[in-house]
C-alpha cells in the first residue's frame, strides 16, 4: 500500500475474484493502485476456502466469498495458467463450470467487469464477449477471437459494461484507466505520480 493513498472513500465497491491458480499480479496490479486511490478494494474467492494459493505460491486469505447479494459496481477476473492448460487457475476453473455462471450472473445484475490477461477468456467461454470489442494475453489472442470477440489492438479495451486488458503487466494501466474513468484523469494521473509507473500502450474506448 502506498502510505498516505489509501484513507480517502470512493463509492466505487470492487471485487477481485480469485482462486487457485490465479495470476498474481493480475490480481495484486488491480487491487493496491485501486485502493491506493480510495476504491472499497475486497478479494472474494469463488467457493469457501480458507486459503487461496496463486500461481507461484503466494497463499492469500479471501476478505469474503463472491455472493450475488453482496455485488460490487465493478467485478475484476484475473488469468492464470490457461496457456499452459494447467490443472488450476482460469483455464481449470472454467472446464468446472461455476465460475461461468457467476461471471454471467454478475454481468446480469449490472456489474462492470474488468478482465486482465486471460481473463478475458473466462468472460468469453461465459458467452459475454460475442461481438464485443476486447483484448487478452497476445499468446491467447486467436483463441480469443475463435470465441467470437472482436479483438483490439490496444493495451485496455473499453466496452462499456466489459472492459479487458492484455499481459499481464496490464493491470496497472487497467487500474489507473479504472480510476481516470471512475474518478477522472487528475486522480490518475497524481496515482500514476505516486506509483511511479507511466502508463503504457493505448486505452481504446468507443469513443476512440
Amino acid at each position: 500500500m502506498i502510505a498516505g493513498e489509501g484513507n480517502r472513500s470512493n463509492k466505487t465497491t470492487t471485487q477481485v475474484l480469485i482462486f487457485d491458480g490465479f495470476e498474481e499480479l493480475d490480481a495484486l496490479g488491480i487491487y493496491e493502485p485501486l485502493a491506493a486511490a480510495g476504491f472499497d478494494v475486497k478479494l472474494v474467492s469463488l467457493r469457501k476456502q480458507d486459503v487461496v494459493t496463486a500461481a507461484y505460491g503466494l497463499k492469500v486469505i479471501p476478505h469474503d466469498l463472491v455472493r450475488i447479494d453482496n455485488k460490487p459496481s465493478l467485478l475484476c477476473i484475473p488469468g492464470g495458467g490457461w496457456l499452459s492448460r494447467a490443472p488450476q487457475g482460469a483455464w481449470a476453473e472454467a472446464e468446472r463450470g461455476d465460475i461461468l455462471s457467476t461471471i454471467r450472473e454478475f454481468h446480469a445484475a449490472g456489474v462492470t467487469l474488468a478482465a486482465i490477461c486471460t481473463g478475458a477468456l473466462l468472460l468469453a467461454r461465459a458467452g459475454l464477449l460475442k461481438d464485443r470489442h476486447a483484448t487478452t494475453n497476445h499468446r491467447a489472442i486467436e483463441e480469443l477471437k475463435a470465441l467470437g470477440a472482436r479483438v483490439i489492438k490496444a493495451r485496455v479495451v473499453d466496452d462499456g459494461d466489459i472492459v479487458t486488458a492484455g499481459g499481464i503487466t496490464s493491470s496497472l494501466d487497467l487500474s489507473l484507466w479504472l480510476v481516470e474513468r471512475f474518478c477522472g484523469a487528475e486522480q490518475s494521473i497524481k496515482l500514476s505520480s505516486n506509483l511511479e509507473f507511466e502508463r503504457r500502450g493505448t486505452v481504446w474506448t468507443k469513443q476512440s
